[in-house]
């Protein structure tokens, strides 16, 4: 038997890269939009409780176990800032150039040597939706801003968050390289055996 998984999202990307990550487990991927589920309101303070609000919701109404992911970017010099907000840092319709010329506009006040930056990703499994202890994984992706837009792949923050070791924006980076070095492609691999083990083929 099949076992359904509901990812509190209805973000189509991050559907397939969790079904190819499952691919030939016995486990299936279903975004909540095919229960109705409407986005609940985030004031968590921290990506993980931002992400447990959204696995638990999606749990709730579904019915089935959930996978919710929060993430976003800090910057030093910034005190942490965009943080949970980064979504939305430009203002309630913000999109992702206006996102980013905010951000480049306040670092631009700070030598290069400050701005050092990550990613950050928190995955959280809600077995179901009173799940007392949701399994989180948390993981980072260290890098820095630059002033200028470099790349045409990403999305967000990508062309601006520079990784020294490798020479080249997230926005430069082909997406299977990126995918398996990212916040996200590290916290899902974190997730994959658990996921496996509860759900997987038996």
């Amino acid at each position: 038997m099949v076992q359904r998984i509901v990812l509190a999202t209805g973000n189509k990307g991050k559907a397939r890269e969790f079904e190819k990550m499952l691919t030939n487990t016995g486990i299936e991927i279903v975004l909540q939009s095919e229960f109705n589920v409407k986005p609940p309101v985030e004031d968590g303070t921290t990506f993980v409780e931002n992400a447990i609000i959204k696995a638990r919701h999606a749990s709730f109404i579904s019915g089935l176990p959930a996978i919710a992911d929060d993430s976003g970017i800090e910057v030093d010099c910034l005190k942490g800032e965009p943080g949970v907000y980064s979504a939305r840092y430009s203002g309630e319709n913000a999109t992702d150039e206006a996102n980013l010329d905010l951000l480049l506009s306040n670092v631009a006040k700070f030598p290069a040597s400050e701005r050092s930056a990550r990613y950050w990703c928190v995955l959280v499994l809600m077995r179901h939706y009173k799940d007392p202890t949701p399994i989180i994984f948390q993981r980072s992706w260290n890098g820095e801003i630059i002033l200028d837009k470099r790349g045409q792949n990403g999305f967000g923050y990508d062309p601006s968050f520079y990784v020294p070791l490798l020479g080249m924006t997230a926005a430069e980076m082909e997406p299977e390289l990126k995918n398996r070095i990212s916040h996200r492609g590290q916290a899902m691999a974190d997730m994959l055996p658990e996921i496996i083990k509860l759900y997987g083929n038996k």
